[in-house]
């Protein structure tokens, strides 16, 4: 069995503490999986955790107290190596339960509620030393109807997974098939960068991209449809309003797994909102960073899928808008008595 194997086999208990919801067993499998020292990064407002228990103590028991009879669904798990001899596993899915009570301060529903996830761990020794993780947190939001946003550009919906339903992947590792797969999205991404020379000819997107491509943006943007779609819905505005991105290739790790491509960055890129278009955002040439995690599936050496989690409540904190306040602003309103 291929170390990637093996490294996805290693979290499987870890997976299913959370499918079938057991503090107990979760508590067991994070004492033995993870380091004690592992580096817990989750998005805003978790941030760094001070190690793996706060990991359970900050965000999953919380979590489950709110999403009563929480259950965790990945729909990708994939493994691979990327730079500095690392090794990643990563997992795409959602978490659901029935939205009983208050979470981050988002009004329960009473009805069944899903939150997606893209989250990374890096393992070593059999051990984990690294999580990365985005939860859509405005997701639920949305599913609350208290949404203090600009409205999605995109189509918001319960993002699916992919396809082919094939994407728990526990075949052989195909060395072939993974580097074709990291080849076809690492040039892609490179011709992205082309842009500020030769503008969107430059990017040649038809050249990778299948005509039936499908990219499911976090909530705030949207899923949108084909090349068209991914151009009007997030890449013009996200261009236009932030021509200067800069990525960092020393803090990305890119990875595959047979048609499968995982990308983890904590941050990946920087930038000045330097005009207007994107999410709203008035272009007072702030300077952000942006935590995107991504994973692609690759089709006849096409890409036919790209999920894309951005840490959006962190973009929005960097310059000074608490997202999280002004939901419960709007929530305010619910429980004030306007009787004279």
């Amino acid at each position: 069995m291929s170390i990637h194997n093996k490294n996805k086999e290693l979290i499987k208990n870890f997976r299913n503490a959370l499918y079938n919801f057991d503090i107990n067993l979760l508590k067991k499998e994070v004492t033995n999986l993870f380091t004690d020292d592992a580096l817990i990064q989750l998005c805003y407002p978790f941030e760094t955790l001070a190690n793996p228990n706060a990991l359970i103590e900050q965000a999953y028991l919380p979590l489950s107290k709110a999403f009563v009879g929480l259950e965790r669904r990945d729909t990708i798990v994939m493994a691979g190596s990327s730079i500095n001899d690392s090794g990643w596993v990563g997992c795409c899915g959602y978490y659901t339960g029935s939205f009983e009570k208050p979470w981050l301060g988002i009004p329960p529903t009473g009805h069944q509620v899903s939150m997606r996830f893209h989250e990374f761990y890096r393992i070593k020794n059999n051990k984990v030393l690294e999580v990365q993780a985005i939860w859509d947190i405005p997701e639920v939001m949305m599913q609350a109807n208290v949404w203090p946003l600009s409205p999605s550009l995109g189509k918001e919906w319960h993002v699916p997974g992919p396809a082919t339903q094939d994407g728990l992947i526990t075949r052989p590792y195909n060395n072939e098939q993974a580097a074709q797969s990291l080849k076809l999205v690492g040039d892609m991404c490179e011709h992205l960068g082309f842009y500020a020379e030769g503008g969107i000819k430059a990017m040649k997107l038809e050249h990778f991209w299948h005509p039936h491509c499908s990219w499911y943006g976090p909530s705030t943007i949207g899923t949108a449809r084909g090349v068209k779609g991914f151009r009007n819905w997030h890449q013009i505005p996200f261009l236009n309003a932030l021509p200067n991105r800069v990525g960092d290739a020393s803090k990305g790790y890119l990875f595959a797994d047979e048609n499968y491509v995982g990308f983890t960055a904590w941050p990946g890129m920087s930038m000045t909102i330097s005009n207007d278009g994107w999410l709203g955002i008035a272009p007072a040439n702030q300077q952000i960073t942006m935590r995107s995690l991504d994973f692609w599936r690759a089709e006849n050496n096409l890409i036919r899928e790209n999920w894309v989690l951005i840490d959006m409540l962190d973009v929005y904190n960097q310059i000074g808008v608490d997202v999280l306040a002004r939901m419960k602003e709007l929530t305010k309103a619910r429980y004030l008595n306007f009787a004279p």
